[in-house]
């Protein structure tokens, strides 16, 4: 059986190169779906054989589903840009695919292992933290989420051995603009399920126990000085998320039109 990889990308140059190289013992056709790069991602992406396609940003989701859609194997490897297959897992897939009996499972989760500025990060669920990514074509997309979007199907699903390498920030600064960032495509979330008023228990209690529970109650604190950077972090986004969501919320009842009729 043959294997499509399909990845998003936008000035990925720094990622794509390891990404695709990863893979070329084991893809067939690769996809790539770029929303604009002004780097050489394009351009590395095609040195490999990728079928670049150039497309406007829609959302993570919409983006990822557009490259499945553009898949013409038997089966679907979706990666992110910054990701990477080790040569255990991808001997896995390869074990997968060349298979001399029928699958019994139409789609496949990974461990992934998440670095941190070069820092394995091991505790408190962020390993293995396991990802579905190998799905037979046509039988999962990606849940419609403007954050923290995952790929599903329905039935049973199987596990591969061997990890999928997650090289998530390169820098703090990064670490810092990617929480900020997605902390406003998370309120967006909450504000559309609902307004949201000024919550000291989400903006001070939720965030601090979240830390807590991380970095004590679930062994962070053995992750090192990179652990309590990553776990203070993401304590922050949550803060993040609910202050935003707060001040959409109240932007959002300043211009409806409920309320200009009120005012006159």
């Amino acid at each position: 059986m043959t294997l499509s990889v399909c990845i998003i990308t936008l000035n990925e140059e720094a990622n794509i190169g390891r990404t695709l190289e990863s893979v070329k013992g084991i893809a067939d056709e690769i996809i790539v779906v770029d929303s604009g790069s002004t780097d050489d991602t394009v351009a590395i992406a095609q040195s490999y054989g990728a079928k670049a396609f150039v497309e406007p940003w829609k959302g993570f989701a919409l983006q990822k589903n557009s490259s499945l859609e553009k898949a013409t194997c038997d089966w679907i490897l979706s990666l992110d840009a910054d990701e990477e297959v080790s040569p255990e897992l991808a001997a896995s897939i390869r074990s997968v695919l060349h298979s001399a009996t029928p699958q019994q499972f139409s789609g496949y989760e990974m461990a992934r292992r998440n670095l941190y500025m070069g820092h394995w990060i091991r505790r408190s669920g962020y390993y293995p933290d396991r990802k579905l990514r190998l799905v037979k074509r046509g039988s999962a997309t990606f849940e419609l989420r403007a954050v923290h979007e995952d790929m599903k199907m329905p039935g049973p699903i199987g596990r591969l051995h061997g990890d999928l390498i997650h090289h998530a920030y390169a820098s703090l600064e990064s670490f810092i603009e990617h929480a900020n960032r997605y902390s406003s495509l998370g309120a967006g979330m909450v504000v559309k399920e609902r307004m949201v008023g000024f919550s000291f228990m989400n903006i001070v209690v939720r965030p601090l126990v979240r830390f807590i529970y991380s970095y004590f109650f679930r062994l962070g604190f053995l992750d090192g000085r990179m652990g309590l950077l990553v776990y203070m972090n993401h304590a922050a986004y949550v803060s993040w998320k609910y202050a935003k969501a707060w001040e959409m919320s109240v932007n959002a009842s300043k211009s409806s039109p409920q309320r200009h009729e009120g005012t006159k």
